[in-house]
């Protein structure tokens, strides 16, 4: 595994931070040391019941977790649109919560603004304690420094909605509205998400029913947009195997109305975990079996140093499903402390549709 390896949304870090975990480890599997002993730090465990909206809240026992939005958007000519949304915490040790200064927790923001010739991106970091960064289940918002997402009047604990959603960069702004008629999925076997043989979870679940609408700005240029959303929630203390050296995960709206899931985590040894759920119409969330699913990189694109697979041949053979996906701009790298690749594509196939790629550990 090369010591340059860099993760993101399970995996983060920011400058002097990095300290605690040792160099190399901490490029290979990030600020918390995702693949890591987790010893008193809170576990994953199969059948714990997921809870709303208290599970929209932080779960500071956990070495950490992620609000995660991206969205596939279009303005009024029909040029397509990428917007991210993510907010990261992450406890330095485990032990009692404590106030001020003294907070255990760590906050970084990622926003991002993707179109077929540009993609532009900003990253934050804050302390937990002292009112810079945090979330609230209820009534639910969560932000850093003025990134915002935070819920509106009627807002459904059971929808997640509806959001208002905010961030800007040196380059950009974005304000997003959104609304979603049919209740939040949890992924995995009902929430509990597995990513190895080896124990190693998470608890996880989604709303990819969001339809979106708002303004994307760049300079002085004021672009109407709408769309579809999806958001992640994810907490763990260890989601990762020592072995594992990065992933590639996909969601997809399907035009029929359905919705996938889907990542391969990658081994040293060549070998890839699947796992993902297929999400009916109605909102019905199943497994996919792990030896269905294929996928495979068929376009390569060279940026800085590395060669990323930007296209791919995704199969889910029980699903009939066998699709080609493009990104819509494959320059979409987030140059982040720790850098990682994440844009939004477009698939036809068997099935078509629009969706999101990310890809870290390249």
């Amino acid at each position: 595994m090369s010591a340059d390896l860099r993760t993101s949304r399970r995996a983060f870090v920011g400058g002097s931070l990095l300290a605690p975990f040792g160099g190399a480890l901490a490029r290979a599997q990030g600020f918390a040391g995702l693949g890591g002993e987790s010893e008193g730090f809170a576990s994953v465990v199969p059948g714990k019941t997921l809870e709303f909206p208290r599970d929209h809240g932080s779960h500071p026992d956990y070495r950490i977790e992620w609000w995660y939005l991206t969205a596939n958007l279009q303005d009024a000519t029909g040029a397509a649109w990428g917007a991210q949304w993510t907010l990261f915490r992450q406890a330095m040790a485990p032990g009692a919560q404590q106030d001020g200064w003294a907070s255990r927790q760590l906050w970084m923001g990622h926003a991002a603004v993707t179109s077929a010739d540009t993609h532009r991106y900003a990253e934050k970091f804050a302390r937990g304690g002292v009112g810079q960064a945090g979330v609230e289940a209820q009534p639910f918002q969560a932000g850093i420094d003025s990134w915002q997402m935070r819920g509106l009047d009627k807002f459904s604990a059971q929808n997640v909605a509806p959001l208002a959603v905010s961030a800007s960069g040196a380059d950009f702004n974005y304000a997003l509205t959104l609304e979603a008629d049919r209740p939040l999925v949890l992924q995995g076997d009902g929430g509990y998400s597995k990513k190895s043989e080896r124990g190693q979870a998470s608890y996880y679940f989604s709303q990819p029913y969001y339809r979106a609408a708002g303004s994307i700005t760049l300079g002085d240029r004021q672009i109407a947009v709408t769309g579809l959303a999806w958001m992640d929630r994810e907490w763990s203390s260890q989601p990762l195997a020592s072995d594992q050296t990065g992933w590639d995960w996909f969601s997809l709206h399907l035009d029929s109305g359905e919705k996938v899931m889907l990542f391969r985590l990658r081994q040293k040894d060549g070998r890839n975990y699947f796992a993902g759920n297929w999400i009916d119409r109605n909102g019905r969330s199943e497994p996919l079996a792990a030896n269905a699913i294929a996928m495979t990189p068929s376009g390569f694109t060279g940026i800085e140093t590395r060669k990323l697979p930007t296209s791919w041949t995704v199969t889910i053979a029980d699903r009939g499903l066998t699709i080609d996906s493009v990104p819509l701009n494959a320059k979409s790298w987030m140059g982040t402390r720790f850098a990682y690749w994440e844009g939004p594509i477009s698939f036809r196939g068997s099935h078509s549709g629009i969706g999101y790629l990310e890809m870290t550990g390249y």
